[in-house]
């Protein structure tokens, strides 16, 4: 083993810093509006709503496993029983909030910077904020509850796009299946 000549090592680094004019202090972070509704829309269901899910699974189940496809009728079976599960228990309340770094849904923070366009839609008798992600679940759907739709508009509107995209392929698909099989037939 060689021992490194002195005249060769690299001078110790000097301590370097910049001027305190480039240095932003970090921020805390401030609730600018905050509203509680619940997690998910919900409808409570007629019996024709079950009646008619139950009538396609087994529908579904035959013809699946007379083609010898079983594992595919286990995704059918577990989709109806979620159906069911989602029908019968009312959801939850949360918390959301629009922050100084973002919006705030219960836990999960989504910052600005991940966020894209903003629209309402409503669903039953809920009003529902979407906001675009780029990361999972890239759509983000916020019931307003009591919350005015206005208030959330304007400070949203300073920092996003008020704008709802096009439908794709798929939601086209699914509103056309929606209006060609209704499940439930309201009174």
């Amino acid at each position: 083993m060689q021992k490194a000549d002195k005249s060769q090592q690299v001078p110790p680094a000097q301590d370097f810093t910049p001027p305190a004019s480039q240095f932003i202090a970090p921020q805390p972070e401030e609730t600018v509006l905050q509203w509680q509704a619940a997690s998910r829309p919900f409808k409570k269901r007629k019996k024709q709503y079950f009646t008619t899910i139950v009538t396609i699974t087994l529908l579904l189940c035959l013809i699946l496993f007379f083609a010898g496809q079983v594992l595919t009728v286990a995704v059918v079976l577990a989709v109806a029983f979620l159906s069911y599960i989602m029908a019968t228990i009312p959801p939850h309340t949360i918390t959301n909030s629009i922050t100084t770094y973002g919006v705030r849904n219960e836990e999960a923070l989504y910052y600005w910077e991940e966020l894209g366009t903003f629209w309402f839609e409503k669903k039953y008798s809920d009003e529902i904020l979407y906001i675009e992600v780029s990361r999972f679940p890239y759509r983000l759907a916020i019931l307003l509850g009591n919350q005015s739709k206005e208030e959330v508009t304007e400070l949203l509107s300073e920092v996003l796009l008020n704008q709802k995209p096009p439908l794709s392929q798929i939601e086209k698909s699914a509103q056309w299946l929606q209006k060609k099989i209704p499940l439930d037939i309201d009174s």
